[in-house]
């Protein structure tokens, strides 16, 4: 099984293309905007093959006793680190546009927090999970603001 560091910023699919002796591939739109990587920087690249990909989701426990620290699932997507309900503390980094708390989990993952600002720990409910961010509310805030 392919062991996968705390560091790793973005996890996605491509194919490589071939472009006049050199070859390619396009990373998604996506992995810019929601900020797991910066068009400027450089990154380290690892390549593995489909075939690991869908062995490594198939071989993944099936029970939610370990946690939602999946990155594959069933179909070879790679699913959210975290689960609706899930009571977790997060640190928040940034404020967004809109004035809510945002703070990134497992692997660059980006959760919503209302009300929260930089630099807090609080404790939070995960209420809606989408594909590239999660949307959470505070259940208890960080002790050192209060």
């Amino acid at each position: 099984m392919v062991e996968i560091p705390d560091t790793l910023r973005s996890v996605f699919t491509a194919t490589v293309e071939s472009d006049d002796g050199s070859y390619t591939f396009e990373v998604p739109e996506s992995e810019v905007c929601h900020d797991a990587i910066q068009p400027v920087e450089m990154y380290r690249i690892a390549v593995l093959e489909a075939e690991d990909i869908t062995a490594r989701s198939e071989t993944q426990p099936s029970d939610s006793s370990s946690g939602p620290s999946s990155v594959v699932g069933e179909h070879g997507s790679f699913e959210p680190p975290v689960e609706e309900g899930e009571i977790r503390e997060v640190s928040v980094e940034a404020v967004g546009d809109q004035g809510d708390g945002i703070a990134k989990v497992d692997r660059g993952y980006v959760v919503i927090v209302p009300e929260a600002q930089p630099g807090e720990v609080p404790t939070v409910e995960i209420e809606q999970v989408q594909q590239n961010v999660a949307f959470a509310s505070i259940v208890e805030p960080d002790p050192r603001t209060l």
